[in-house]
């Protein structure tokens, strides 16, 4: 008889920041799969740890599946929410192509605060008008395909939070962001670098478009760009950026 899969959501690192219905779900299981330093966030009995490399998602799905598949109650953890550049997806490429009966498992989703929404709220509310998101990593799909919708993004007026921004394997990536950008987007547009939201090394950062380097970001940064339209104010104890609920063209 089959078991039960939770992929669970922790988000951007702090405690408080982990839902309840979260908590739960990890207690519950039996057997918990996930990137080791996200592991060690949650009090979990060692005996029932199952850590992996981060970059071994689509095994660690598979791991998680066969013990589901087993009649064991998982847990898969991710950081962030499962469902934003995380596992949820892995594990549903797992089980489209995996044996028949793990179609048979019991499989919840529990959402988490993404990397963007704790950005956001501790800048102000730069996501107050239409966003999206874009990982810059290459590794599941071509260079060209990211600066295609980079571009198209910034034309439509989008707001954009940039996923996977930077890493020792790809250090160049942003930075040609930021010039693709600055083709399209005034040099007066805000940019947010946010590091380790919620956490106590957090760090957020907001400077122009034309201000912004590469070298502010790592892998624990999620990175917000403005529109035309998304707006600092200056205020004695910090800015607050944010993008109006409207467009000029609304109010004609």
């Amino acid at each position: 008889m089959s078991g039960r899969l939770a992929i669970v959501g922790i988000g951007p690192g702090s405690p408080e920041q982990v839902t309840p219905q979260a908590r739960a779900a990890v207690a519950e299981a039996e057997a918990v799969f996930g990137y080791g330093p996200y592991l060690d966030r949650l009090d979990i009995p060692a005996g029932r740890k199952n850590p992996s490399d981060n970059r071994e998602e689509l095994s660690r799905a598979e791991s998680a599946l066969t013990r589901a598949a087993a009649g064991q109650s998982v847990a898969m953890v991710s950081g962030g929410d499962p469902g934003v550049f995380a596992m949820a997806a892995a594990i549903c490429e797992a089980v489209e192509h995996g044996p028949s009966h793990w179609r048979e498992i019991e499989i919840e989703t529990i959402p988490g605060v993404t990397a963007m929404l704790a950005v956001a709220a501790r800048a102000g509310a730069p996501l107050g008008h239409d966003f999206c998101a874009i990982s810059l990593s290459d590794n599941l799909k071509p260079w060209e395909v990211v600066e295609r919708r980079l571009a198209a993004a910034a034309s439509a007026g989008f707001v954009i939070a940039l996923y996977n921004p930077i890493s020792r394997a790809r250090p160049w990536q942003l930075g040609r962001a930021f010039e693709l950008l600055a083709t399209i987007l005034p040099g007066s547009t805000p940019v947010i670098f946010g590091r380790a939201a919620g956490r106590p090394d957090e760090r957020i950062e907001t400077v122009r478009l034309d201000m912004a380097d590469a070298e502010m970001a790592d892998m624990a940064t999620c990175v917000i760009i403005g529109t035309p339209l998304t707006r600092v104010l200056e205020r004695a104890a910090g800015p607050i950026v944010y993008t109006p609920r409207f467009v000029p063209e609304a109010q004609s």
